[in-house]
């Protein structure tokens, strides 16, 4: 088969996943349902997609790349960045679990354990690979200037289409079956055999395809990886629950869409952060070392440039040739640049971007409920896999990462020690862990965020009494309306949300 057959038949096969996957979700008591084999068949076909995407392929084979190099700046890529540099000791062992942080003083038994996780490593959305494009176009126009990083890049290939469109690529199955044996391996306990085959452990996704890839991964990774089971075909006949109400819940709440999302004021600090001199520094900077034409560059199309970098180390673990127009400090302002937009989107900046997961607040306590209430507990495991739209709203509801001063586009030098930091808080698969413990007296929440303890704010144990921790969240108990809260006048209308995914 000729190159360009290949190719062809490559984004045939991708017409005909995305086609299947859509087609493949089932409208059931007000949520979406999706049938196991046909899970099983858009997996597949995800799978050969990923492997012809693969950096083994020819079709997008680079030179002049370094394997297993990391970047000086990879820390500093928001939420781009990968997992194992919030853990950096996975990637000597990428299923080692440190038990020791992890044990109760008490003598008690975790009984149940919910967990909030984002979706895997994932390929770039079709909006953000046009920009790719677009700087390395301008780059290309330079390349028989003979200068040495122009030259360097010109020999890299431009191998990212916008039929990726943010789909899970093979390093974000590997995130998530990975995920899933080290939190057994912390918890078995927690991940029976039986619990799973009797289908009282529950999955639930948001509805777009990289969650539910990632869905499908944590699961395998529990069947093949931990439990090695022989007939996995008959073990695994669960169903997947894709709630969007739940994982989703920024797309449903017409006041975010409206006051943030489709509001071009909301976002202002953001704005006018590009035109302060940290940002036009960095511009100047990288518009010298393309040699083109500084009014040819922009804060969008250098962001693009620093998430390619991001991209190659985190789909492929190559430190590519983009990663040498910046050095740590264009890597800090670029950093800032985007937690200021998460801040102000998903974060502190408006009370209604916190306010916006009640819905999913509410459940994770109702299910912790339960558990305690009963003698047996009935479901001892839930996973919900989201997005960092998901996660950092939950956790600005709950009070964590809040720093004293706002974030705003003046204070980017002082905030150099600031907690808000997406990065270290949602990386990819970055996931919020419940762990309910019986004590003899009582029961306890352990919290972790990436599997690391995260206490509480204002109590220092790491395991509080449950009842302890309802009381320091009684006004979200029982208040936190998400109905209430996403409410806009009626005379408003409905609105159609716009999204911008991480």
């Amino acid at each position: 088969m000729k190159k360009a057959e290949f190719i062809g038949f490559f984004h045939f096969l991708l017409d005909v996943y995305n086609e299947l996957s859509n087609r493949s979700l089932h409208l059931q008591s007000n949520r979406l349902i999706l049938p196991m084999a046909v899970v099983k068949l858009t997996n597949c076909i995800s799978n050969l997609k990923a492997l012809l995407v693969s950096p083994a392929c020819n079709i997008v084979a680079n030179r002049d790349d370094h394997t297993g190099d990391i970047p000086t700046i990879a820390k500093y890529f928001g939420t781009k960045t990968r997992y194992e540099e919030v853990n950096p000791y996975l990637l000597n062992d990428i299923l080692f679990v440190n038990k020791t942080p992890l044990r109760l003083q008490q003598d008690c038994s975790p009984v149940h354990i919910s967990a909030v996780i984002r979706h895997g490593t994932r390929y770039p959305t079709a909006k953000n690979v046009k920009k790719m494009i677009a700087i390395y176009n301008l780059a290309e126009k330079r390349k028989h200037r003979g200068r040495g990083l122009v030259d360097y890049i010109n020999h890299w290939d431009m191998w990212y289409n916008d039929t990726m469109d943010g789909q899970l690529v093979e390093k974000g199955r590997d995130d998530h079956r990975n995920l899933a044996v080290r939190l057994a391996t912390a918890y078995p306990s927690l991940f029976s055999e039986d619990s799973f085959r009797d289908c009282r452990m529950k999955f639930i996704t948001s509805s777009k395809h990289r969650c539910v890839d990632s869905t499908l991964s944590f699961i395998e990774g529990l069947v093949k990886k931990y439990w090695k089971m022989q007939d996995r075909r008959k073990d695994m006949h669960c169903q997947l629950e894709v709630n969007d109400e739940l994982m989703r819940f920024f797309d449903k709440c017409e006041r975010f869409v409206v006051d943030v999302e489709q509001n071009k004021t909301a976002l202002q600090q953001v704005d006018l952060f590009k035109t302060k001199p940290e940002m036009q520094g960095v511009l100047d900077k990288v518009a010298s070392l393309l040699d083109i034409a500084a009014s040819d560059i922009t804060a969008d199309l250098v962001e693009a440039a620093f998430y390619m970098c991001s991209y190659e180390l985190s789909i492929r673990n190559l430190s590519s040739p983009w990663c040498q127009l910046f050095d740590q400090e264009d890597a800090k302002v670029l950093e800032y640049a985007n937690d200021l937009k998460q801040y102000w989107k998903r974060g502190y900046g408006h009370e209604i971007n916190s306010k916006s997961s009640c819905c999913l607040f509410h459940d994770l306590f109702k299910r912790l409920d339960k558990a305690v209430e009963e003698s047996t507990v009935s479901e001892p495991a839930a996973f919900q896999i989201g997005h960092a739209e998901t996660l950092l709203p939950l956790l600005s509801l709950m009070g964590f990462f809040k720093d004293e001063t706002p974030l705003t586009a003046d204070n980017f030098a002082q905030q150099g020690g600031r907690v808000f930091r997406t990065g270290h808080i949602v990386p990819y698969a970055a996931n919020l862990v419940f762990i309910l413990h019986r004590c003899e007296e009582s029961h306890r929440l352990q919290l972790l965020l990436n599997e690391k303890p995260l206490c509480f704010p204002n109590m220092d144990n790491p395991a509080p009494e449950y009842q302890h921790v309802k009381n320091l969240y009684s006004n979200l108990l029982e208040g936190c309306d998400f109905k209430k809260e996403c409410k806009l006048p009626s005379a408003i209308g409905a609105v159609n949300p716009i999204i911008h995914e991480l």
